[in-house]
């Protein structure tokens, strides 16, 4: 029979010799397979009841400024098929605030260059159109037209392409292409995710209400805008600072 001590022990492990975010993950699946079985009838008691879930630690995830930014879309200036892949897919992420899959998943009929926007499958089935900028627009149009020349392409539904094969680049490419565009550029831990944190940063800094982000982002929790606005607040919050001139006016 399992017991609460059982629960707990197994998360401690979990904590020790993985992470707490795993263990917390591991908890949640615990806590519906035994909701499951009381259901069912199959227990009399969960051995969940007043377990606490573990506590995972929050990170502060630099954002991807403009100075970073520009560092890796210098690496890409050229005229080769990667060059022009690659400013793309930096200026899209840069530009939405996407996440990685959503972006690396993107079919050509996503894509609409007439009204500057693209159309994004998020998690859980929920999709959303979101716009891009001038800059963003050219540089698509500029890998569009390198694309259309490439061997195969019209066989390949995916909107980014492999740099040879006629095969679409998947998402664990980018990752990979980020990554090497990085280290190339003296930007350490590029990944898309730092330009949605970037997003959402510069969205407060503007102004902007949360509603509209959640929606422009694909959250369906408020705690996501408090989450991803931790990394930036405390800039924010030294800029306010500096304005307010606390203790600087004797």
């Amino acid at each position: 029979m399992v017991t609460k001590a059982h629960i707990e022990a197994f998360q401690a492990w979990m904590i020790e010799t993985r992470s707490a975010s795993t263990a917390l993950n591991k908890h949640k699946s615990l806590q519906q397979f035994f909701k499951y079985l009381l259901e069912e009838e199959e227990i009399d008691r969960s051995p969940m009841e007043r377990v606490k879930q573990p506590q995972t630690p929050q990170k502060l995830v630099p954002i991807m400024g403009d100075n970073d930014t520009k560092k890796l879309l210098d690496g890409t200036k050229g005229k080769s098929f990667m060059s022009l892949r690659d400013e793309a897919l930096i200026r899209l992420y840069y530009n939405t605030g996407a996440r990685l899959s959503e972006i690396g998943n993107l079919l050509l009929t996503d894509l609409d260059m007439n009204t500057e926007s693209v159309h994004l499958h998020g998690k859980g089935a929920k999709d959303r159109r979101v716009r891009f900028g001038p800059k963003t627009s050219r540089a698509l149009a500029r890998y569009l037209r390198a694309r259309a020349k490439r061997v195969g392409a019209e066989g390949v539904p995916q909107l980014w392409m492999a740099e040879k094969g006629g095969k679409p680049l998947s998402p664990n490419g980018i990752k990979l292409m980020l990554k090497r565009r990085g280290k190339a550029a003296g930007v350490a831990n590029t990944h898309a995710h730092r330009w949605r944190h970037n997003f959402a940063h510069e969205w407060h800094r503007a102004g902007g209400n949360t509603g509209d982000l959640m929606l422009l982002l694909g959250w369906a929790s408020e705690d996501m805008p408090r989450r991803y606005g931790a990394s930036a607040a405390a800039e924010r919050a030294q800029e306010l600072q500096v304005q307010m001139g606390i203790g600087e006016r004797i």
